[in-house]
């Protein structure tokens, strides 16, 4: 099933994705030095390495909707292995998905990309349920790394949706 979209949420959705990153990272920046890097019993083995599948996620959606193929050949890939580094590319992506948003037209987000996953499994979407897909894939991770804070121990600030609403009021 293929959704429709308007072209406020989708800009909203994008700018909300760089907002949750940036209280991720900067709580992640907070914590004792070591434990964004620490090995874990997480399937990205660490807080670096969930954020980094992330950002390897997110560059593979970029290229599906640039229509042109990602390089990719799995999705646990560390890009960057040092937080700022890492940063400072996840908040250059987002803000590439913010001017792409931008960019689009109610037209353009409903049309259908053709796209083949990492698997082979050929597939199309909507270039507006990628970009949901991307936020909600963000959204999914960054829990993964509020969980690993539990470890620490330490509290991630909350970066939920409603949130990131308010601040717009």
């Amino acid at each position: 099933m293929q959704t429709t979209a308007n072209l406020d949420s989708v800009r909203t959705l994008a700018k909300y994705r760089l907002w949750a990153d940036r209280l991720t990272f900067e709580a992640v920046a907070a914590l004792p030095p070591g434990e964004a890097e620490k090995e874990r019993p997480t399937l990205f083995k660490s807080m670096i390495g969930t954020l980094n599948h992330n950002l390897v996620v997110d560059l593979i959606w970029q290229a599906h909707l640039e229509g042109r193929p990602h390089g990719f050949t799995a999705r646990n890939g560390v890009l960057h292995p040092r937080l700022e580094d890492l940063w400072s590319a996840q908040q250059a992506m987002d803000r590439w998905y913010i001017d792409w948003a931008e960019a689009q037209s109610e037209e353009t987000l409903a049309e259908i990309v053709p796209f083949t996953f990492i698997s082979g499994e050929k597939s199309a979407m909507t270039r507006a349920d990628m970009l949901r897909h991307v936020v909600n894939h963000a959204t999914f991770h960054r829990g993964w790394v509020a969980e690993m804070f539990f470890q620490v121990p330490a509290k991630m600030p909350a970066g939920d949706l409603p949130d990131f609403l308010k601040t717009l009021c």
